[in-house]
C-alpha cells in the first residue's frame, strides 16, 4: 500500500517532494521520486511484499517506463510467470512491477487483466504519455487536476493545490453526507472513477476511457440454491486466500456482523498461526458488538483485541476532520479510524468487510424496497400516526425506520431507494443555503440507474448503492481511516471471483420479506455461531444521535455558532440552529445532518482556512524511533 502523486507538464522536484510529505501516513516505510523532464512520479510506501526490493518508482529493463502504484495485485505471480514466457525480464519480486510488462504486451488496455486494489500512474518515456488508471470496484482512490496545460494526481486530495468550492458538489454532500465521483469538493479536482484510464499525450490533451463495469449479469434461476451456498463458500474462501497474499502478518477488522466474521473464519482456517482480530465497543449497549465478535474469535482461537471505548466525541471529530481531505460525514468513519488504530498497533494489513451488503443484500432499504412495491399506497395512510411516534437514539431505532419509510414509499423505485437515506431533502438544502440549486444530486444515481435498464429492480437498486455509496462513501471511510494509521485494509467481497457471483443471483437468494442476505447466511452456517449468522445487522457505528443530544451538543453549539457559519458562508445560521434545537429538544432526529455540517464547518476551517495538516501514525512515530 502506497500514497502516490506526480505532475505532467511543468515538473519540479521541490514541488513533487513538497506533495510526497503530505502522504507520508500513507507509506511511512520508504519514499521515492523519478523525473524525466516535465513529468514527475512520486511514492510513499508501507511494504507488504517484497520488503526488501519492492521500493517505488519502479523501471522496466531499458528504464523507458516506470511506474507507481497504490495497492496490491494477487494474481501477479500467476501474470508474471506467463509474461516471463513471453521474454519479459522483472528485476523484483514486487506486485507492483507487473503493471510495467503488462503496458508493454497490452498497451493502455491492460488494466482489465488485474485481480487486485490498485491506482496506478505510469509513465511511458518513449511516447512521452503519462496513463493513470483506478480499479473497476474503486477500492483505492486517485485525484486529479488539469489546469493550464499542466496535470496533477494524489492519492488524496491535501496533496493537491486547494481552489474554489465546488457548489454542484457541496449539494451532493448535503444530499449524501460524502461527495460521489467524479466531483470532488474543489471545482478544478475530480475523482477518476472506479474502472477508469486516464491517458495524457504529449501534446496535453487528454482522454478518459472506462474500461471495466461491474454491475448485474444474465440471472441463475435455474440454479439448485444447495449447490449455489456451496459454490460461494468456495468463491469466498478463494477470494480470502488472496487476499492473504504478503509477506507480512494480515489481521481482520472484526464487527460482530456476518460478513467480517466469515472473513476472520476464512482467513483462520486458511492460515496455520492465529489471525489477529480487532474489534471494539461503545458503553450504550445497541452499538456494542464485541459479545458476537468475541463468539467468532473463541471458535477459531484467534489473537483477539477488544477496545472499549470511552470516548471524548469533540476530540474524535477534530481528528476525523484532519483525516478526511474532503468533507466527509459518514458517522461509521470514527469507529473505523479507532479499530483501524488498535489493528495497526499489531498488523500492517487487515481484511474488512465492505461490499458484503451491496453484494447480497444487507441493508433494510432493500427489504424496503421490495415491501413499497405491494403496500406502498399504505404508507401514505399511516403516515399521520408514525410521525407522531417519539424519537429515539438507539441504534437503527424502529421509530427512524418507520418514518423514514412512510415519507418516501410513494416514489419511483429509486427516488424511493433515495429517500430512504437521504440526508438534506431538496427543501431543507434550500434554507439551510439560502437558494435552490439548479444542481440535482440524484441525477448522480439516475444516470447509474439508466445504465441497468432490463434487469430485475432489486439488482439495479444495489448496482447503484455498489457503484456509487460503496465507492464514494464506504471505501472512502475505509481508506482514510486506515491509511492515516498506515495501515492497509482489504476487501474479499470485492474480488471480481466474489462480485460476479453475486450479481447473478435472483432476488430471492437476496432478500425474502424481511430476511437479508438469504445466500450468504445459508454458506455461512456451518462456519459461524448461530448467533451471528442470524443476528440483526451489524457493523462499526456510533451513538452519535445521543451524544448530540448529551455531551456533545455544546461543542456542535459553539462549532456551528453564527460567528463561524457567517464567516464561512456557506450556511444560514438561523436554519442551523433549528435543527440543532429539534434535535435537542426530541422533536426529530436529526443527527445525520448535524454529523455532516460539523464535518463540513471542522474540514473548512482545516483545510481551507488553514493548510491542510500533516497526518502521523504510531507507526511513522516507531520507524522514527
Amino acid at each position: 500500500m502506497c500514497g502516490i502523486c506526480g505532475i505532467a507538464g511543468d515538473a519540479s522536484r521541490e514541488r513533487l517532494e513538497s506533495m510526497l510529505a503530505t502522504l507520508v501516513h500513507r507509506g511511512p516505510d520508504s519514499g521515492g521520486s523519478h523525473v524525466d523532464g516535465p513529468v514527475a512520479l512520486g511514492a510513499r510506501r508501507l511494504s507488504i511484499i517484497d520488503l526488501a526490493g519492492g521500493d517505488q518508482p519502479i523501471a522496466n529493463e531499458d528504464g523507458s517506463c516506470v511506474v507507481v502504484q497504490n495497492g496490491e495485485i494477487y494474481n501477479y505471480p500467476e501474470l508474471r510467470r506467463d509474461l516471463e514466457r513471453r521474454g519479459h525480464a522483472f528485476r523484483t519480486n514486487c506486485d507492483t512491477e507487473v503493471h510495467l510488462h503488462l503496458y508493454e504486451e497490452y498497451g493502455v488496455d491492460y488494466p482489465e487483466l488485474l485481480r487486485g486494489m490498485f491506482a496506478v500512474a505510469l509513465w511511458d518515456g518513449a511516447r512521452r504519455r503519462l496513463v493513470l488508471a483506478r480499479d473497476p470496484h474503486g477500492i483505492k482512490p486517485l485525484y486529479y487536476r488539469d489546469v493550464a496545460g499542466t496535470l496533477e494526481f494524489a492519492s488524496e486530495l491535501r496533496a493537491l493545490p486547494r481552489g474554489e468550492i465546488d457548489l454542484d458538489a457541496l449539494e451532493a454532500f448535503l444530499a449524501f453526507n460524502s461527495i460521489p465521483a467524479p466531483y470532488s469538493i474543489f471545482r478544478d479536482v475530480r475523482k477518476l472513477p472506479a474502472g477508469h484510464v486516464l491517458v495524457r499525450e504529449e501534446s496535453g490533451s487528454v482522454s478518459l476511457t472506462r474500461y471495466s463495469r461491474p454491475g448485474p449479469l444474465a440471472v441463475r434461476d435455474d440454479d439448485d440454491e444447495a449447490e449455489l451456498v456451496e459454490e460461494l463458500r468456495a468463491r469466498l474462501r478463494d477470494s480470502v486466500r488472496a487476499h492473504l497474499l504478503a509477506d507480512v502478518p494480515v489481521g481482520v477488522l472484526l464487527s460482530g456482523g456476518v460478513d467480517s466474521a466469515v472473513l476472520a473464519a476464512l482467513a483462520a482456517q486458511e492460515t496455520s498461526d492465529a489471525v489477529h482480530t480487532f474489534t471494539i465497543g461503545f458503553e450504550e449497549r445497541s452499538f456494542d458488538e464485541r459479545a458476537d465478535a468475541r463468539l467468532v474469535a473463541e471458535r477459531y482461537g484467534t489473537d483477539h483485541h477488544e477496545l472499549l471505548v470511552r470516548p471524548e466525541p469533540q476530540l474524535l471529530l477534530e481528528t476525523l476532520a484532519d483525516v478526511f481531505d474532503e468533507p466527509f460525514a459518514d458517522s461509521s468513519a470514527l469507529p473505523t479510524y479507532l479499530v483501524s488504530q488498535l489493528a495497526a498497533e499489531h498488523v500492517k494489513v487487515a481484511l474488512s468487510g465492505e461490499g458484503g451488503d451491496e453484494l447480497f443484500g444487507g441493508y433494510y432499504t432493500y427489504a424496503a424496497d421490495l415491501l413499497a412495491e405491494r403496500f406502498g399506497g399504505l404508507a401514505g395512510l399511516a403516515r399521520p400516526l408514525v410521525e407522531r411516534l417519539p424519537t429515539s437514539t438507539a441504534r437503527a431505532s424502529f421509530d427512524y425506520k418507520a418514518k423514514r419509510f412512510v415519507r418516501a414509499a410513494h416514489l419511483p423505485p429509486l427516488e424511493r431507494h433515495h429517500g430512504w437515506k437521504e440526508i438534506f431533502a431538496p427543501g431543507l438544502r434550500a434554507e439551510l443555503r439560502g437558494t435552490a440549486s439548479s444542481f440535482d444530486p440524484v441525477d448522480v444515481y439516475r444516470a447509474r440507474y439508466a445504465e441497468t435498464a432490463g434487469a430485475p429492480e432489486l439488482a439495479r437498486l444495489q448496482d447503484v448503492d455498489f457503484g456509487i455509496y460503496l465507492v464514494d462513501d464506504l471505501l472512502v471511510k475505509t481508506d482514510r481511516a486506515s491509511m492515516a494509521n498506515s495501515l492497509e485494509a482489504r476487501v474479499p467481497f470485492l474480488d471480481s471471483v466474489v462480485a460476479n457471483f453475486a450479481f447473478s443471483l435472483p432476488t430471492k437468494h437476496k432478500v425474502r420479506g424481511l430476511s437479508k442476505k438469504v445466500l450468504l447466511r445459508k454458506a455461512a452456517e456451518p462456519l459461524l455461531p448461530r448467533e451471528v449468522v442470524h443476528g440483526r445487522k451489524r457493523g462499526f457505528s456510533i451513538p452519535a444521535a445521543a451524544w448530540l443530544r448529551g455531551e456533545l451538543q455544546p461543542f456542535a453549539r459553539a462549532t456551528l455558532s453564527p460567528e463561524t457559519l457567517r464567516r464561512q458562508g456557506f450556511f444560514d445560521p438561523a436554519v442551523v440552529t433549528r435543527l440543532i434545537d429539534e434535535h435537542a429538544n426530541g422533536v426529530e432526529d436529526r443527527s445525520r445532518q448535524l454529523w455532516g455540517l460539523l464535518a463540513f464547518t471542522l474540514w473548512h476551517e482545516r483545510h481551507v482556512e488553514n493548510d491542510p495538516p500533516l497526518l502521523r501514525s504510531a507507526r511513522m512515530d516507531a520507524l522514527l524511533v
